[in-house]
C-alpha cells in the first residue's frame, strides 16, 4: 500500500476507501504525556457501509491499491490476554507530576513491544505470515484503509456490541454485532442523547477478536480472516495506539509563560498522525472524546459542550466532549496547555440573556426549513437558535497575555458574532472557545468546529488587526466548517469567501456608515490587488489555479481514495491565491448583482448547503440563476471557470477592472502623504529659515500598510526620515501588520536606531513569517492575509547573513551584527528556511 509519489508534485494521498465503508462516529479515549510527548489510548470507530458521493465519482488517473490490494501482507497481531471491559481505567495505575499527564512517564518505545508503526513497514511487511492471495480473486479478504502516519499501533480488535446491558432495548437483532451498529448510527436526530450514551458504552465493550493489520507510510490497512466484503466486515473495531514525538498533526512546545502544552496545528496531513481516520472529505463523521490530563491543565477541544474537568484522582483529571453535527475529521482540533480564562469584568444580564445557549437536547424543533443534508440535531431547524446573535463563548490563554485579552480581543467577540448573524443568519455551532496559541503557531489564525486559534500578534495594536482577523475566522464556521469542499484543491470555497466576509463582518461590528464601510472596503482591495500582483509574480504558475484538476475536480478512484494536488508542497502553506483570486471572484460577482441581492442570495445558499460539501459549480449555477438572464451579459460557469477558477494569473475581468476604477478617497490621501515623505526626505539637513513644515494627517492602520509599502519602493531614505516617521505614527507601537512594513524599512535602509524593533518582532511575531518567494530579496508573500519581508532579513537570521545560494549584502549582514541573537535563536525557527533550502537543513 505504500504510494510513491512524485516528489516534484508532492501530493497528498488521501488512501482510506471510502467508496465501500464510511466512518459515522469516533470515540477517544486518551491521555496525554508531556515528559515523553505521546498521546496514547484507543479509538473505536462505528462503520457504516457505502458512499453515496460513489456514484456521482469517476475513477482518476491516479489510482491507489483498495481492498483487493494484491502485494500486501500481514503479520500476526501479539496476544494480548488483558480484557479491555473498561479502556478508561487502562491508564489508572500510571504515574504523573505536574508535567507529565497520567501516561506512563517513559519514552516512547515504539517498536520494542510488538506494535507496528509507519518506519517498519519494509522489513515488517517481508516476515509476515499472512499474504493476500493474488491468484484466488474470488476469495480475497475485504481490506480496510484508514489514513495513518506517524502512529505506533499496538492492536486492532472487533468490538463485541452485543455484549452491551440493555442494548437490546432499542435493536431487533441483539445478538447480530453489525445490525446493532447499523441501527445505532441511524438513530434519529432527536435521540442524539441516547445515542452518544450507547456509543460511549459500546466503546467500553470488550474485544471479540483481534484482526489481522498492517502499516505503511501513508495508511493502516485492516482485514478479518475469511471476511469479503464490506457488510460483513466488523463494523465496530478498537484500535490501540500511541503518537509519536515527532508526529506532524500536533505541536509539542512551551507557551509564552514558559508552560509545556501541545495543540494540533492545522498540518498539510491534517490529523492522520493524531489518529488514524478516513480523511477524505466525504467521509463525515461525529466524535466524542475523553482526555485525561494532569489537573493544573486545560483541554480544548472541537465540541458542542463546554467541557469541564472531571477529578479522577489525586493531580489527574478527565476532560469529555462530543459533536453532534457531522464534519470530515480533519477538523478536530484539541489543545493541551495551561490556559487560563479571560472572562470580562462587568456581565449584565442583557449579555446573559442574548448569550442563552440552546443545547440540541432542549432545541424547540419548529422547522423554518428543509434542510438537505443528512439528518443531526442542526440549528437551522431550531428557532430559538435562529435567532441567536451571540453564542456562548470564552477566550483562553497563557497567563502572561491574560490582560491583553481582556482589553483586546474579549470586547470584540460579540460584536463581531452579531455582525456575522446578520449578514448569514442562524450561526452553524452553539458555542465558540478562542485561545491564543503558542508563538511558534505559523499563522494568524485557524478555525475549527467550535474553537477558533489566534496568534499572539493580533493583540497588538488597535483593534482593526485582531477584529478583522477575528471576523475571518468567525466566517469559517459558515464556509470551511458548516460548507465544506467536496475537492479540497478547491480552497477559494473556504478561504475566498472567509476573505470577502471579514470586510462586510468587520463594518459592521464597527456601525460604520454605508459610505464608511465603502471606503474602507476599496483601501483593503487596494492592499489585496498589491499581494496578488506579488503573488503572481513570486509562485509557479501551476499553483496559481483555483481548480487544478479541471473537469476532474470531485473525482476520485474506484476505492474513494484520491490526492490533493500539491498538498504536500512546502510552498503551498504560504500561498495566498485562493485568499485573493477567491475574494476578487466574489467580490466581483457582489458588485455585478449589487451588495443586496447578493447578500441576499448567500443566505439563501447558506440555508441550502449547510451541512453539506460542495464544487464550485454548486455555487455558481445557484448564484446565476437567481440573476435575471437579462442582467447575466457574459455570465457563465464556464466563462467563470475559464478567466477566474482554472488559469494562472490576473483575470482578465479583475484587470479591467483596475485599470477603469478610480481611487477611492483613502488611497488618495495615503497618495498625497507619500508625496510629502518624498519631499521632507529631500531636503537638506539645514532648511531655509523661510520652508514651510509639512503638515502630515492621521492615518487608518490599513492607510498606513500602504503607506509604508508604497516608501518601501524608495530608493533610500535617510535616517532622519525615518527617525520623524517612527515618531509621527509611533510605528512600534502599531499592529503586526504595519510593524511588519516598518521592520522592512528598517533593515533596507540599515537604520541601527531601530534594530530593537525588529527584535521585537522576530521574537513576538513568528506566525508573520515565512519561507522566501523571491531568492533576490525584493518581496516575501506572508500566510494568511499577505505581508512583505526582506528575505536577506531571514537569510541573516537564519544563517548569519548569507544564503545557501546568494551572497547576503552588508545591508543585512549589519542585522546579524547589531542583533547577535539572532544567530543562536535561528535554529528553532523552521519559518525562516527560505525556499530551495533542502529537508536536510532543518
Amino acid at each position: 500500500m505504500d504510494i510513491k509519489l512524485d516528489p516534484s508534485r508532492d501530493d497528498l494521498p488521501l488512501m482510506a476507501n471510502t467508496s465501500h465503508i464510511l466512518v459515522k462516529h469516533y470515540v477517544l479515549d486518551l491521555d496525554v504525556d508531556f515528559e515523553s510527548q505521546i498521546i496514547e489510548g484507543t479509538i473505536v470507530l462505528f462503520f457504516e457501509s457505502g458512499n453515496k458521493f460513489k456514484k456521482q465519482s469517476s475513477s482518476t488517473e491516479e489510482t491507489y491499491p483498495s481492498e483487493s490490494n494484491k502485494a500486501c501482507k500481514f503479520r500476526t497481531p501479539e496476544p494480548c490476554h488483558i480484557p479491555v471491559t473498561n479502556t478508561r481505567t487502562v491508564s489508572s495505575k500510571m504515574g504523573y507530576n505536574d508535567f507529565v499527564i497520567c501516561g506512563k512517564g517513559e519514552k516512547d518505545t515504539s517498536g520494542k513491544d510488538g506494535n507496528h508503526d509507519n518506519q517498519e513497514q519494509a522489513s515488517g511487511i517481508s516476515s509476515s505470515k499472512y499474504c493476500c492471495d493474488a491468484g484466488n480473486h474470488g476469495s480475497e479478504d475485504f481490506l480496510l484503509v484508514l489514513d495513518c502516519c506517524d502512529l505506533s499501533v499496538l492492536k486492532v480488535e472487533e468490538v463485541d456490541v452485543a455484549a452491551v446491558p440493555g442494548i437490546e432495548k432499542f435493536t431487533r437483532s441483539p445478538k447480530l454485532r453489525n445490525q446493532i451498529v447499523c441501527e445505532l448510527v441511524a438513530l434519529p436526530a432527536d435521540r442524539w442523547r441516547e445515542q452518544l450514551d450507547y456509543y460511549a458504552r459500546c466503546s467500553q465493550a470488550p474485544g471479540c477478536g483481534e484482526l489481522l493489520f498492517d502499516i505503511d507510510t501513508w495508511s493502516l490497512q485492516i482485514r478479518k480472516t475469511g471476511v469479503q466484503t464490506a457488510t460483513d466486515f466488523p463494523h465496530a473495531i478498537r484500535i490501540q495506539y500511541t503518537t509519536k514525538p515527532q508526529g506532524r498533526s500536533v505541536t509539542w512546545t512551551s507557551d509564552q509563560s514558559g508552560r509545556p502544552c501541545v495543540y494540533t496545528m492545522g498540518s498539510p496531513i491534517n490529523n492522520r498522525a493524531l489518529f488514524p481516520c478516513q480523511e477524505p472529505p466525504v467521509a463525515m463523521s461525529t466524535w466524542q472524546a475523553t482526555v485525561r490530563a494532569a489537573a493544573s491543565f486545560v483541554v480544548l477541544m472541537s465540541g458542542e459542550n463546554s467541557a469541564k474537568p472531571t477529578q479522577l484522582r489525586e493531580g489527574c483529571s478527565s476532560w469529555h466532549y462530543y459533536v453532534t453535527m457531522p464534519m470530515p475529521a480533519s477538523t478536530f482540533t484539541i489543545a493541551v496547555g495551561s490556559w487560563t480564562e479571560t472572562k470580562p469584568e462587568i456581565c449584565s444580564s442583557d449579555d446573559l440573556a442574548t448569550e442563552k445557549s440552546f443545547s440540541p437536547f432542549e432545541a424547540d424543533f419548529r422547522y423554518v426549513g428543509v434542510c438537505g443534508h443528512m439528518e443531526y440535531p442542526c440549528r437551522f431547524q431550531n428557532a430559538s437558535a435562529t435567532t441567536q446573535e451571540i453564542i456562548p463563548h470564552r477566550v483562553f490563554a497563557p497567563v502572561c497575555l491574560k490582560g491583553a485579552c481582556q482589553e483586546t480581543l474579549l470586547p470584540l467577540i460579540p460584536p463581531c458574532l452579531s455582525a456575522a448573524h446578520s449578514v448569514l443568519g442562524t450561526h452553524p455551532f452553539s458555542r465558540l472557545d478562542v485561545l491564543i496559541v503558542p508563538a511558534n503557531f505559523p499563522s494568524l489564525g485557524m478555525a475549527s468546529p467550535h474553537l477558533v486559534f489566534l496568534s499572539q500578534s493580533t493583540l497588538t495594536g488597535m483593534s482593526q488587526f485582531c477584529g478583522t482577523r477575528l471576523c475571518h475566522e468567525i466566517a469559517h464556521a459558515w464556509f470551511g466548517l458548516a460548507i465544506g469542499a467536496r475537492d479540497w484543491t478547491e480552497e477559494w470555497l473556504s478561504e475566498g469567501f472567509a476573505t470577502h466576509l471579514e470586510d462586510v463582518f468587520w463594518a459592521k461590528a464597527q456601525q460604520l456608515a454605508p459610505h464608511e464601510a465603502r471606503e474602507q472596503r476599496e483601501l483593503r482591495a487596494c492592499l489585496r490587488w498589491r499581494r496578488l500582483q506579488d503573488e503572481v509574480r513570486n509562485s509557479p504558475e501551476d499553483m496559481q489555479v483555483l481548480r487544478p484538476n479541471k473537469e476532474k475536480t470531485g473525482h476520485v478512484s474506484d476505492s474513494g481514495s484520491s490526492v490533493i494536488k500539491h498538498g504536500l508542497n512546502p510552498d503551498k502553506v504560504f500561498m495566498q491565491v485562493h485568499y485573493l483570486k477567491g475574494y476578487f471572484l466574489l467580490r466581483f460577482l457582489a458588485r455585478r448583482l449589487g451588495d443586496d441581492t447578493y447578500f441576499s442570495f448567500l443566505r439563501k445558499f447558506v440555508h441550502k448547503f449547510h451541512g453539506q460539501l460542495i464544487l464550485s459549480q454548486d455555487f455558481l449555477q445557484m448564484l446565476l440563476e437567481s440573476i435575471p438572464e437579462e442582467r447575466r451579459l457574459e455570465l457563465s460557469v464556464e466563462n467563470i471557470f475559464q478567466d477566474w477558477l482554472e488559469s494562472s494569473g490576473i483575470p482578465q475581468p479583475l484587470q479591467r477592472e483596475r485599470l477603469a476604477g478610480a481611487e477611492c478617497g483613502l488611497v488618495r490621501q495615503v497618495s498625497a502623504e507619500v508625496a510629502k515623505w518624498v519631499r521632507v526626505n529631500r531636503r537638506p539637513r539645514k532648511r531655509k529659515r523661510k520652508e514651510t513644515e509639512e503638515v502630515l494627517e492621521k492615518l487608518l492602520p490599513d492607510q498606513l500598510v500602504l503607506l509604508l509599502e508604497h516608501l518601501l519602493e524608495q530608493r533610500t531614505l535617510n535616517p532622519r526620515t525615518l527617525q520623524r516617521l517612527e515618531r509621527t505614527y509611533h510605528l512600534s507601537e502599531q499592529d503586526a501588520e504595519v510593524r511588519h512594513r516598518w521592520c522592512e524599512l528598517v533593515v533596507k535602509h540599515k537604520y541601527t536606531e531601530a534594530y530593537r524593533h525588529v527584535e521585537r518582532f522576530l521574537q513576538e511575531d513568528q506566525g508573520k513569517r515565512s519561507p522566501c518567494k523571491e531568492p533576490t530579496g525584493s518581496t516575501c508573500v506572508h500566510e494568511p492575509v499577505g505581508r512583505r519581508f526582506p528575505c536577506r532579513l531571514c537569510w541573516a537570521a537564519a544563517y548569519g547573513g548569507q544564503h545557501p545560494a546568494t551572497p547576503c549584502p552588508p545591508a543585512w549582514l549589519s542585522v546579524v551584527v547589531h542583533v547577535p541573537w539572532l544567530l543562536s535563536a535561528a535554529g528553532s525557527w523552521l519559518q525562516l528556511v527560505p525556499v530551495g533550502v533542502t529537508s536536510a537543513c532543518l
